[in-house]
């Protein structure tokens, strides 16, 4: 019994052997190289004066979630003003939103004075706007605490006070 184990053991190993050596090169096993093949496609670089794909018509505020960047979108489509951010540590969801409140000057959650906030969104008990710091230039939050701030220059801040009246559409996208 043990002959005819080591007999049939022997002859697949044999003929695995002949399948390998034999098979087209399309079909055979990657060799290891120095360096891995790519995988992901190149990220492509969008226009910043271009709000981004997806992000509706009319007029609206338009948050990339992905890429830190706010757009004032006239009714007309035509970019009013579009300027980077510093996100809190609580992101919104992509989805479609409105203007709910607004303060002229408060002390944010992370204890910051700020000035000129367009809330929009509450998620996970923290309220979700924009606003710009009267202090200094935006820093990101201290990943220990719960903000939903998304902090602006206070020059964008005043647009984005402007711009964002209560009811104003907002629209996050990843």
């Amino acid at each position: 019994m043990a002959g005819l184990t080591v007999a049939a053991v022997g002859t697949v190993g044999f003929l695995a052997y002949q399948a390998s050596a034999s098979a087209p090169p399309s079909l055979a096993r990657p060799r290891a190289s120095a360096s891995p093949p790519v995988t992901k496609a190149p990220r492509v670089k969008q226009d910043p004066a271009v709000p981004p794909g997806r992000s509706g018509t009319g007029e609206r505020v338009v948050y990339s979630v992905g890429g830190d960047r706010v757009w004032l979108v006239e009714g007309d489509g035509a970019v009013r003003r579009t300027f980077k951010v510093t996100p809190g540590t609580v992101d919104p969801t992509p989805g479609h939103y409105r203007v709910t409140s607004r303060s002229s000057a408060v002390t944010g959650t992370d204890g910051t004075p700020i000035e000129h906030v367009v809330r929009f969104a509450v998620l996970q008990g923290v309220p979700v706007g924009f606003s710009a710091a009267t202090s200094s230039v935006p820093q990101p939050a201290d990943a220990s605490v719960p903000t939903g701030g998304i902090r602006e220059s206070r020059a964008d801040g005043e647009a984005m006070w402007r711009f964002a009246t209560i009811g104003q559409h907002i629209v996050v996208v990843p």
